[in-house]
């Protein structure tokens, strides 16, 4: 079972950076991974997807041009890089990642994932 593990949360003012971390227990280099939100109140929405066979990025347009996913497959760690933050990117963010091989279409659904984080808390001040 991969375990994936976020770090980097905290609270930022509007304009600000942070950069997530997400390691995993094992490898990932077979498998889709993503990153996910949650405001309070609202539910999940999807930020990003790293496919694992082309390394082809898909961003949701809320944070197309102000965030940036990477991952690093040697170090079992992706990261995502937020730029420009506004306070309506307040929000839990999960990482994700498919099970290895597992081809879809479907990048920002969650139900493309099996593995899960539990979640790193992003507040953005105005």
């Amino acid at each position: 079972q991969l375990q994936l593990v976020e770090s980097g949360g905290g609270l930022v003012q509007a304009g600000g950076s942070l950069r997530l971390s997400c390691a995993a227990s094992d490898t990932f280099s077979t498998s889709n991974t993503g990153w996910f939100r949650q405001a309070p109140g609202k539910e999940r929405e999807f930020v990003v997807a790293i496919t694992w066979s082309d390394g082809l990025t898909y961003y949701a347009d809320a944070v197309k041009g102000r965030f940036t996913a990477s991952r690093d497959n040697a170090k079992n760690t992706m990261y995502l890089q937020m730029n420009s933050l506004k306070p309506e990117d307040t929000a839990v963010y999960s990482c994700a990642a498919a099970p290895p091989y597992f081809h879809s279409g479907m990048y920002s659904s969650a139900t493309s994932y099996a593995y899960w984080g539990q979640g790193t808390q992003v507040t953005v001040s105005s």
